[in-house]
């Protein structure tokens, strides 16, 4: 490496002289100021035989003179040059500089921070020995001494030659900084070879212990998961292999599977796509496929499939989860929603005609009385009297299906509801038909209403009668069930807990999968056109579930119909005897001066009341709605005796608020609560409210008269009022 001073790179020329005297710095001055011809070629030839260099290849050149008197002072123009970036080459230092730190400790600190300066040591006579002097200063290798007086080549020699020898030893330094830099960075790149080298050793190793180790697990993964897994060949029907899962699913033995003589799939574009989906590269995510097994049973699964590559041979890797149970479930979630759905619907038609029937019957029954009406007319009214009772009937069908029906629920014996019903079954079903009975004994008692649980009985029971024309056998069985998580599991409908069943089979023709679907609808049925209102199933439905109940039905075409019906225990052990209700008075006393508020917003409705009870002397008052009511409220407070409201209004308002609020402000009032639905579905407070009677619709004006005459008359107990005449 050519260590030589380059072109690019001049001597320093800076200089610093540290002496007490000022004189010293003059004679410093006029030596290292601008330069004397005869003295250069004096040089030229002294540095020519110090460094080996060819005579008069220097220049005279001028030094840059610093002058400092006190060594502080010398220490601090030394720092300020080197924040400068140009810092002295050569420092001439006197040995004496009283008062403050003589030459030899002016060094001593100087070199403490700045070691790469020439220091000449300036004496008149000797102060100190060589010894001593190294001994304080070190670093003697970086010091010359100069006696006073001093000669001015000799001065020259001295700067030039300590000054260049400042640059060569930078020169050097930045040299070996940047050889050992270079060193730095091949030994780094030479280290970081080898740590790659040894990584991707290491990596490899890695790699293929992590790659038999990978193989391992999938193949534990692959053959112990309960997910049904397969690789097959993608030319054709063989497989690589098949886990037990999927051995378990499609029903077929692993030598039958791995041959490809087993056919699993239900379509056959199923593997067709599979096929191009996977050739074209694309990822096969939830696919719907079916499934038929060795025993022709059909699954329902999600087909998941991915390019596999095994020993640089191509496979399909196929993943399928049975979902069978789960669209079971959602099929049945859907027919229930939908059922629901109906229901609601239903409710409001029934609701909607059972105003329209109030108004109906009690204009037929008023004209009806009249003696001097014609025959002619009375037949008409009586044909739409008869008609109304009918659709009355049809709309408590609807109520029953939508679970909106008045019910009276008591601990009752199942079996002697069975017994009896029975009895009337026998001349409805006929001689072609025989009856069975299987009731299991000591039973405990339902929570059930009987009017409607023989409604369940002869609803079954005629539908089973239809479901054999050309005859067949009855079963009627009862037993008691306890419901468990699997029981449920089949049949989301269902609960946990002791139930009692009531099972209606029949040999009749059965049912497919489409029909049973759907013969819970309303108004569905399969019989011939004006034979049946397609109500009978429905209005069984309803009844089961306004009872905390649930369905079973179990058909296939040509092998019969088993219905099982399912009714909660009673809380209490024991049968409640039947009580008769008793007779609400059939005469009322209207009194003149009683004053009735009827709220109602189905307008005719509304008039037909008003009109049945002015004709009975009560001075009546009527509203649309609850904010039209407290405006009648209002103006007429102390005069009104009773409060006649329908439950369900509009105008935010409805029955039982306004009750409410009219209550607070008169605690005597009197209130009848009417509706189309039942009493029920306002809530168990509402049941509580011992002081009110509920009229359910439609009702007649006698009913109307005999119920608000009772309750005027009352102190306060409760009571039904149903719409029978």
């Amino acid at each position: 490496m050519n260590l030589t001073p380059q072109a690019s790179q001049p001597h320093n020329h800076r200089i610093l002289i540290i002496d007490d005297n000022p004189s010293i710095h003059e004679d410093f001055r006029k030596i290292l100021g601008p330069a004397d011809a005869k003295l250069a070629e004096e040089l030229d030839a002294t540095e020519a035989s110090l460094f080996g260099d060819h005579a008069g290849s220097s220049s005279a050149q001028n030094f840059r003179i610093d002058s400092a008197f006190q060594g502080q002072e010398g220490l601090e123009k030394v720092r300020a040059a080197c924040a400068e970036g140009a810092p002295y080459a050569v420092a001439f230092v006197d040995v004496r500089m009283p008062p403050g730190w003589d030459g030899i400790e002016t060094i001593s600190r100087i070199w403490k921070e700045f070691p790469d300066l020439q220091i000449v040591i300036c004496t008149a006579y000797s102060d100190y020995s060589w010894d001593e002097i190294a001994k304080s200063v070190g670093n003697t290798d970086k010091m010359l001494v100069l006696k006073k007086p001093f000669d001015n080549v000799e001065v020259l020699q001295m700067a030039h030659a300590l000054s260049k020898k400042w640059q060569l030893t930078q020169m050097g330094r930045k040299q070996m900084e940047e050889l050992d830099a270079l060193v730095n960075q091949r030994t780094a790149e030479l280290r970081a070879a080898n740590a790659r080298l040894t990584g991707e050793v290491a990596e490899r190793a890695a790699a293929e212990e992590a790659l038999r180790r990978s193989e391992e697990r999938f193949s534990k993964a692959f053959h112990s998961s309960p997910v049904p897994m397969a690789i097959q060949r993608p030319e054709g029907k063989a497989c690589l292999d098949a886990n037990i899962s999927f051995l378990e699913l499609v029903g077929a033995s692993r030598e039958a599977v791995l041959a490809g003589s087993t056919t699993f799939w239900a379509d056959e574009s199923t593997p067709t796509v599979l096929r191009q989906e996977l050739a074209a590269r694309h990822a096969v995510r939830n696919l719907a496929a079916t499934i038929r097994t060795t025993s022709d049973e059909t699954r329902e699964v999600l087909v998941a499939a991915e390019n596999l590559e095994l020993g640089n041979a191509p496979y399909h890797l196929l993943i399928l989860q049975d979902i069978t149970d789960r669209v079971r479930l959602e099929n049945e979630l859907r027919q229930a929603q939908k059922m629901e759905a109906v229901g609601r619907l239903a409710a409001g038609v029934a609701h909607d005609f059972n105003n329209i029937l109030t108004v109906i019957l009690g204009n037929t029954s008023t004209q009806l009385r009249n003696p001097r009406l014609d025959k002619k007319l009375t037949c008409s009214l009586t044909q739409v009297q008869r008609a109304a009772e009918r659709a009355t009937g049809l709309t408590r069908q609807l109520l029953a299906y939508s679970r909106k029906q008045i019910i009276q629920r008591r601990p009752l014996a199942l079996n002697e509801v069975v017994e009896q019903t029975v009895a009337m079954l026998r001349r409805l079903i006929g001689e072609h038909i025989a009856l069975d009975m299987q009731l299991a004994p000591d039973l405990p008692p339902i929570f059930a209403d009987p009017s409607n649980v023989e409604q369940v009985i002869m609803n079954l029971a005629l539908n089973a009668r239809d479901a054999m024309p050309d005859g067949g056998k009855l079963t009627l069985a009862t037993t008691r069930v306890e419901i468990d998580k699997v029981s449920r599991a089949r049949n989301p409908e269902s609960q946990l807990g002791p139930y009692i069943c009531l099972a209606v089979k029949d040999t009749g023709y059965g049912m497919d999968a489409a029909t049973v679907g759907r013969i819970f609808e309303p108004f569905f049925t399969t019989k011939d056109p004006g034979q049946g209102t397609g109500m009978g199933l429905a209005t069984v439905y309803g009844v089961l579930k306004q009872h905390g109940g649930w369905i079973e039905v179990d058909t296939a075409p040509g092998r019969g119909t088993t219905i099982r019906t399912f009714f909660p225990l009673s809380s209490e052990g024991f049968v409640a005897p039947s009580v008769k209700s008793e007779s609400l008075p059939t005469e009322s006393t209207p009194i003149n001066d009683v004053t009735i508020l009827v709220v109602e917003d189905e307008e005719m409705l509304r008039e037909f009341v008003g009109e049945a009870l002015g004709t009975l002397g009560y001075h009546v008052l009527s509203a649309a709605n609850g904010r039209d009511a407290l405006d009648v409220w209002a103006e007429h407070r102390d005069e009104i005796d009773l409060l006649l409201t329908d439950v369900v209004m509009p105008e935010s308002i409805s029955g039982r608020q306004l009750a409410h609020t009219l209550i607070q402000d008169k605690p005597n009032l009197k209130v009848i609560f009417t509706s189309g639905y039942s009493s029920e579905l306002f809530g168990s407070e509402f049941e509580r409210e011992k002081e009110h009677i509920f009229l359910a619709k439609p009702y007649l004006p006698d009913r109307l008269a005999q119920t608000v005459a009772m309750h005027l008359q009352s102190q306060g107990a409760p009571a039904y009022a149903h719409a029978d005449s």
